[in-house]
């Protein structure tokens, strides 16, 4: 007897090696991948900025700033720094300074509004504090209070023409 068995069946020979190939060249261009655009409603108006409220039962006291608009229907205490609109509604309060494109008042502004493109004070707004800006328009205002208000420049000197402004209307 042997100590190996003799194996006389044909064994199956094992395939050949691939031969080496070049690594083919991976396409890097981006490709988006393309998908409907949704439908927008046509209930729906187009938003190009967003608009944050404080409503008319809230009061916050801190610091807003921000790319965005801003209404304000509450009590505000502190500064308001944004890049978009300020809307102060009938019966609000903010107390503090201001740095927007437009700023409408309708309520009661306390402060300074340091820097605006245009603000208007609206039969019902008051404002107490000094004004600069692009252009001012005061309505028949319960209330306008200011040591200066800024507004436009002259063709000239390129400064802004100042004007002292103290008005209360009384019923």
């Amino acid at each position: 007897m042997a100590i190996w068995k003799d194996n006389t069946a044909p064994r199956p020979n094992p395939a050949p090696a691939p031969s080496p190939q070049e690594p083919k060249a991976m396409d890097t261009t981006y490709k988006p991948e393309t998908s409907p655009a949704p439908s927008a409603s046509p209930y729906e108006a187009p938003r190009t900025r967003s608009e944050s409220l404080i409503a008319a039962d809230i009061t916050i006291e801190g610091k807003i700033e921000g790319a965005g608009s801003v209404r304000i229907a509450g009590k505000f205490k502190g500064d308001v720094n944004v890049q978009g609109d300020l809307h102060i509604e009938a019966g609000a309060k903010l107390t503090g300074s201001v740095r927007a494109e437009k700023v409408t008042v309708a309520g009661e502004l306390e402060g300074n509004v340091e820097s605006a493109a245009q603000i208007n004070v609206l039969a019902t707004g008051a404002v107490i504090g000094d004004v600069k800006a692009g252009a001012v328009t005061v309505a028949r205002a319960r209330a306008c209070a200011a040591r200066s208000i800024s507004a436009g420049t002259t063709a000239s000197r390129r400064r802004p023409r100042t004007a002292s402004v103290r008005t209360r209307r009384t019923k």
